[in-house]
This record gives structure tokens, sequence and C-alpha cells, in this order.
């Protein structure tokens, strides 16, 4: 069984939006409904400011707050993977997911009346494939695989770059880490 994460080196990525293209074009969402938000903001003290983008989606926690407070069970987390994935059929659009998670990583989907968020693709990686956002990154800056495995490509360069999920003190355990 393996428990899925993701890491995204911020030194790589080429701000293209080719990651939110890429889910937009694979879920036929509308434009600007991808599962990957991308938040811009300022770091730094002036006059040695830069702007960076950074792209947020579901953390895929390990300890879901989504995932407690779904009231339908449309929110749900893979026990074989470990991911957290949605069953949009249970969805009632109660929105209480999006209230949960600490990362705001979900929206809602006005035409469905349902809440989307990202799933890492996981029929494409079912099929041996890599979720669309990592496959399109030109810059290679997207990593997925088995966090369980020390040996797999992500969890090597979890350990040799000094990656860090967002917000460790929330105490969700995120499987999505990040090079800054």
């Amino acid at each position: 069984m393996a428990r899925y994460g993701m890491l995204i080196d911020l030194t790589m990525c080429a701000q293209c939006s080719a990651c939110t293209v890429a889910c937009e074009t694979l879920y036929r969402l509308p434009p600007g409904e991808s599962g990957v938000h991308l938040r811009s903001f300022e770091t730094g003290r002036f006059p040695a400011v830069r702007r960076v983008t950074l792209p947020v989606q579901c953390m895929q926690c390990q300890d879901p707050p989504c995932v407690k407070v779904c009231p339908t069970g449309a929110t749900y987390q893979d026990p074989e993977t470990g991911t957290v994935q949605m069953d949009y059929q249970r969805c009632v659009g109660c929105r209480y997911c999006m209230t949960a998670c600490p990362y705001g990583a979900r929206q809602f989907d006005e035409a469905q009346g349902t809440v989307a968020k990202c799933i890492f693709c996981t029929g494409r990686v079912k099929q041996g494939l890599q979720p669309a956002c990592v496959e399109t990154c030109i810059g290679h800056a997207r990593i997925f695989g088995d966090l369980d495995d020390p040996g797999s490509e992500v969890s090597r360069a979890i350990a040799e770059r000094h990656a860090l999920p967002l917000r460790p003190d929330l105490g969700t355990r995120p499987s999505v880490y990040y090079v800054f």
C-alpha cells in the first residue's frame, strides 16, 4: 500500500500556470476553477523584495479536518492510498469542508452545486500515469510518488532538498511538501 504525496520545488517553478491549465483541461473545469490555486505574495524587505507565487492545492492531509466535518461521507480518505477523495454523488454542497480546510484548497462549483478539490488525479495514477499537474510542469518542479517508500524519487527529493509542508503546526500532517 502506498501513501501518495507530492513535492513542489518553488525554486524550479516557472510560474507558467501549466499546472492549473492541465487540471482545468483534464476535469473540464471552467477557467479559474482548477484544483490548483496560485497565490502570490511579496517577501523580503525593501529594496530586496520579490514576488512569489505559491501553488496551493489539497494538501492530502493524513489527519484531514475536511473528512471529519462532512455530514454525508462525500469526502473520505482512501485506505489504500491515504489520499482524500470526493464522491460527488454524495456531496450536498454544504461547504463545511471548505470551512474546515485550513489551506483554503477547496472551492464551490456553482454549476454542480458541489465542492471541488484536487484528488491527485486518482484515475490517472491507477493507470500508472502521473497527475496532470506533474506531467505538464515545464520546470519539473513537481514530483509525485509514494511517501512511505524511502527510495522513491519524491521521498529522496524531500529529504535532499529539506522540503517542508505548509503550516505543520496545524497538526493535519499534509502530504504536499514545498522547497522555498
